[in-house]
């Protein structure tokens, strides 16, 4: 049971590494935010999490490969099983792995108008809801 744990424990840390360079680090971070909070475990550890942030995205910018792997094992050290349960672990893993997934299946939407001449905004969304748009009317060539 203790290795099932200690792979729980690797597997979130590397889960959560990866996505502290993403744009979905304050979901994750609510994520382990909470399983801190459920753990006993203090803010330290979230202050320590933003500290660590912001060391990996300075590393990640000078591409320092060693960056990463200090905190994967800072990480795992904190999520090591004499501080949670087994339930705990996949609880949060689980957790981490569908932040990881949401953040995978976003995709870059490039926008390009061509074709004559707009006179005014334009607009690409999956829904807009009571939006008033104010222009003047195209000037008469004449």
């Amino acid at each position: 049971m203790e290795s099932e744990l200690t792979a729980l424990a690797a597997s979130g840390a590397t889960t959560l590494v990866a996505l502290m360079i993403t744009d979905s680090w304050t979901h994750a971070r609510e994520v382990v935010r909470r399983f801190f909070s459920r753990t006993g475990s203090g803010s330290a550890e979230i202050t320590d999490l933003d500290t660590a942030r912001a060391r990996i995205l300075a590393a990640e910018a000078t591409g320092d490969p060693q960056a990463r792997n200090q905190w994967y094992a800072y990480l795992r050290h904190l999520l090591q099983p004499d501080s949670a349960t087994g339930d705990d672990l996949r609880d949060l893993l689980a957790s981490l792995q569908d932040v990881a997934r949401a953040e995978s299946q976003r995709s870059a939407v490039t926008n390009t108008v061509s074709g004559g001449t707009q006179h005014g905004p334009l607009i690409q969304a999956g829904h807009i809801s009571r939006l008033t748009l104010h222009t003047d009317p195209p000037a008469d060539p004449a």
